[in-house]
């Protein structure tokens, strides 16, 4: 049975729950990236969330939803790396066991991290097994519970808070998007975004924004359902490389999405500069999107206001090595 879908109210719900756990992130801005776009930009700089990714609000707004006796059992998911330390950060601060299954060519970095927090991590094929069928057959054996990287309820809610704490936070400048750009691969914070959006930006067009390659949210919108990548592109962007758009959070985002936006990776390299340059954060590849948009014009708002999220910054010294001198 599909769960039903969150609303604003689940969002929050979870800000209130969140509260103390996360941190509130701060808005950012730059005088070059208003030059550059001709808009004001206000930028959510995810990479400086403890485990430096968005993936920590909803890891720990499920988390917290747990009853006491799942609690006792545990938490599955699988993961590239930033929901997997999540999810492995979640159960620390809650004393409950992880068991994170992690692709075999995941960055070095994320599996570390992760392991850092006491979870136990599976790896597996990333090409040759069925992560989600791998998941639940974990949970089973551990009675431990299962969440998914983007496609729960309680995900979406937590993910969604990054996007009311930007859209508060601007509008206590005065300040309201009149375009969002967000980073996409299974579309859980690009639905928790758009919830709060619609609710506090109605007006604001809202773009998903994808690597070469894997761009199934935008074609996805096009086709009016869900369509799979059929020839991925590179790993570089390897927090996006989900295979089709969830079920709960299409449901969400075709209702309220101005559209898809594919990036290259001459684009997103830029903007990882860029974000290290002037912003003074390290972005990884695929936190690095969104920006990689507006830098390149692809999401605009002449005159106007445009929110970016910044979703993640846990990358490999050798990809940062190569964006910084591209």
């Amino acid at each position: 049975m599909t769960a039903p879908l969150p609303g604003f109210e689940q969002v929050r719900a979870a800000a209130a729950r969140l509260a103390g756990r996360i941190v509130h992130t701060p808005l950012l801005r730059h005088r070059l990236l208003d030059q550059i776009t001709g808009a004001t930009v206000v930028v959510k700089p995810e990479p400086l969330q403890r485990t430096g990714s968005f993936k920590l609000r909803g890891a720990t707004n499920a988390a917290l939803l747990l009853p006491p006796e799942a609690r006792r059992g545990g938490i599955v998911t699988h993961s590239s790396g930033n929901h997997g330390q999540a999810c492995a950060a979640a159960a620390h601060m809650l004393g409950m066991a992880a068991t994170i299954a992690m692709p075999s060519d995941a960055p070095a970095i994320k599996v570390e991290a992760t392991r850092r927090w006491g979870a136990e991590i599976v790896t597996f094929d990333r090409h040759g097994v069925d992560r989600d069928a791998l998941a639940e057959t974990l949970a089973a054996e551990r009675g431990a519970t299962l969440i998914p990287p983007f496609d729960h309820p309680d995900v979406i809610a937590g993910q969604g808070t990054a996007a009311l704490e930007l859209l508060e936070d601007a509008g206590a400048l005065g300040l309201v998007p009149d375009a969002f750009a967000v980073c996409t691969g299974g579309g859980g914070l690009t639905a928790g975004c758009v919830l709060a959006l619609e609710a506090l930006a109605p007006k604001a067009e809202v773009f998903a924004v994808e690597p070469e390659g894997w761009d199934d949210t935008r074609r996805s919108l096009e086709a009016g359902r869900r369509v799979a990548n059929e020839a991925p592109g590179s790993g570089l962007c390897d927090a996006l490389l989900a295979k089709q758009p969830g079920a709960l959070t299409f449901a969400i985002n075709h209702r309220h999405l101005a559209g898809g936006v594919v990036v290259t990776e001459a684009e997103i390299f830029r903007a990882m500069r860029f974000a290290f340059e002037h912003l003074k954060i390290v972005a990884e590849p695929g936190g690095a999107v969104a920006l990689a948009a507006v830098l390149a014009g692809k999401v605009a708002a002449k005159g106007g206001v445009i929110g970016v999220v910044v979703s993640g910054g846990n990358v490999d010294p050798a990809v940062f090595a190569r964006a910084l001198a591209a």
